[in-house]
């Protein structure tokens, strides 16, 4: 009877499951393709990598897909599975690309600087989300995005606020939008401003633009553009140091959206034992990203120290065990996840939603902006990777 029931669960997730990984595929392909068309105009130097996440193309031939063909029932099952279960283990295997180590190299200055610029990201969305009457759940998920790492957040965050479908890819398209717009225009922005100090404009464009893909690409760009590669180290020291607040932002968003909902629902006096413990706004998947990331610091210490990794590994092989699996987790696990985001991402349910959201995302990721340049003007010297 057990056996029958797996065998149908797996029948039911098989073909949805099975569309994401296609997706995944094509998306992974047709990024490279634009980067050789991007190379074989000029726009971008022989041998560079292409500038657009397989991500975000997976996400568009996701939502062609899911508005242009009418998808069967069939694939409903796999794409919800790959959007829950395949995301989180993706976002625990995210872990290991980020040491804590690397935030050390930000020194003093650096780490604030990122909290500042987080912390109007945050602050400015759910501030105005609140003032424009528009759905919490969708502010917190634009929030996340803008704030912390982009599409990774949104889908980090969607889980444990329980965010609808409709909501995860508006939120998903908010940020995607304004971020590969910053990725075309900040790195001449940040030429302009900081073009004597690659470290400035490193950390400009790490704090000011959302997703990593988007801001590794912003720094390729840079570098063909002036010739600076010492800005693509800066730019992605600050954003992954910068991802690694997802460890405290989702829980502390999903404590600010829960006491939101209920006060609104009028539960502002519930008896203190009938309020959620605040361990439960940590989700397990959060825990297993930063024992990830955990286990990355110590194995960098230890291969620093002693010369190998946890006393066994060289530096060649423990590179490449940490490479590898988090490749894995972003590229195949995340990009399966996405494309689900894309093949949910129905338009017909855009329609009540209107273009408030967009002003938020809009609003939100210029003050972003304006935030890094002022605080990397004033404080960017003191910070050397």
């Amino acid at each position: 009877m057990r056996e029958s029931r797996s065998k149908n669960i797996v029948i039911d997730i098989l073909p949805g499951l099975l569309l994401c990984v296609v997706v995944m595929f094509l998306g992974i392909y047709g990024a490279e393709l634009i980067g050789y068309i991007m190379i074989w105009t000029g726009l971008l130097s022989e041998g560079s990598s292409t500038p657009v996440s397989g991500i975000f193309v997976a996400i568009l031939i996701g939502i062609v897909i899911r508005n242009v063909i009418n998808l069967s029932d069939i694939f409903t099952k796999g794409i919800s599975f790959s959007m829950k279960y395949v995301l989180r283990t993706g976002i625990i295997l995210l872990g290991l690309r980020l040491s804590l180590m690397e935030a050390l190299k930000l020194g003093a200055f650096g780490v604030p600087l990122i909290v500042a610029c987080i912390s109007v990201g945050l602050a400015l969305t759910l501030f105005l989300t609140k003032k424009m009457n528009q759905s919490m759940r969708l502010g917190t998920l634009i929030a996340s995005g803008t704030g912390i790492c982009g599409v990774t957040a949104i889908m980090a965050t969607s889980p444990v606020i329980k965010a609808k479908e409709n909501e995860i890819s508006y939120a998903v398209a908010n940020i995607t939008i304004f971020g590969l717009t910053g990725m075309m225009l900040y790195p001449f922005l940040g030429h302009f401003l900081f073009a004597d100090d690659p470290i400035k404009a490193g950390l400009f464009l790490g704090t000011a633009i959302h997703d990593t893909a988007q801001v590794t690409g912003a720094a390729l760009i840079y570098d063909q553009l002036f010739q600076n590669p010492a800005v693509i180290e800066t730019a992605a020291v600050t954003k992954l140091t910068r991802n690694l607040f997802i460890i405290a932002i989702i829980p502390l968003v999903s404590y600010i959206f829960f006491n939101y909902s209920r006060k609104e629902a009028g539960q502002d006096k519930l008896e203190k034992e009938e309020l959620p413990k605040w361990y439960t706004f940590i989700p397990l998947f959060v825990i297993g990203f930063l024992i990830l990331s955990v286990i990355r610091t110590i194995g960098d210490a230890t291969l620093e120290s002693a010369g190998n990794a946890f006393g066994l590994f060289t530096g060649r092989t423990w590179e490449s065990i940490y490479n590898n699996l988090s490749s894995f987790g972003t590229t195949y696990l995340l990009g399966a996840a996405m494309a689900g985001v894309g093949l949910s991402a129905n338009f017909k349910k855009f329609k009540g939603m209107g273009l408030k959201p967009f002003y938020i995302g809009f609003m939100a990721a210029v003050a972003v902006g304006v935030v890094s340049v002022i605080l990397v003007s004033l404080f960017g010297g003191y910070v050397r990777v």
